[in-house]
């Protein structure tokens, strides 16, 4: 119950809101997918490496993983870093999984309340609107997030930045939404819409757009 009120207790955003943008954000992403061709659920994403079906397969896998799945995943794993498992995993997931299979997940999961036992329930949510981003992008498609979930999401990736390789970005500037009262950090600022900040957030400052700024020469 600590990782479930993580966020909650410091009255940003009640659970039930919480979950339902998590829910709308992975049916908006269900929708995208079932509009690709062929051709584009195996186009690179904008994580290194991973496919646009490797991407999907890895958010609708959140609320798949129990307790029961843990230490498989660590034992196939041993020695390696937080990020080379997650790389490694999801690959292992998406190869079994064909793009139906991927939006057969999505229907039954999109719903879910369950995630990954180690994780807050704000990582869900960071998945769902930062890989849609990586989904989206390098297909040449749009989609616009909620800046009230992008909001919290960006706050617990910059708690996360030393996983996401973000940690000098986010201790150097301020960042300033223009969408919605938000306002992180010092130094140079950064200003733009929120969403965008979180990309700049999760790594992901090559594709941001729509910022201005002295702070934008340190976030490139």
């Amino acid at each position: 119950m600590v990782r479930q009120s993580y966020y909650l207790s410091v009255g940003v955003m009640d659970l039930d809101t919480l979950w339902s943008h998590i829910h709308a954000e992975r049916r908006s992403l269900a929708a995208t997918l079932a509009g690709l061709s062929a051709a584009e659920w195996q186009t690179e994403s904008l994580c290194p490496g991973w496919t646009v079906k490797d991407v999907a397969a890895h958010v609708i896998s959140n609320p798949q993983i129990g307790w029961r799945a843990m230490p498989g995943m660590t034992l196939r794993n041993l020695g390696r870093g937080y990020n080379a498992m997650i790389f490694r995993e999801v690959r292992r997931l998406s190869a079994a999984r064909s793009p139906d299979e991927v939006l057969a997940d999505f229907t039954t999961y999109a719903d879910s309340r369950r995630h990954v036992p180690v994780t807050t329930t704000v990582e869900p949510l960071i998945d769902a609107l930062v890989h849609h981003q990586d989904i989206v992008r390098p297909l040449g498609l749009s989609h616009t997030m909620d800046p009230e979930a992008a909001s919290l999401a960006a706050d617990r990736v910059r708690r996360l930045a030393f996983l996401m390789g973000t940690r000098k970005v986010v201790r150097s500037v301020r960042m300033e939404a223009t969408d919605v009262d938000w306002v992180r950090g010092s130094g140079p600022t950064v200003r733009g819409p929120m969403q965008e900040l979180l990309m700049v957030c999760a790594g992901r400052a090559r594709v941001a757009t729509g910022l201005s700024g002295e702070g934008l020469a340190l976030v490139g």
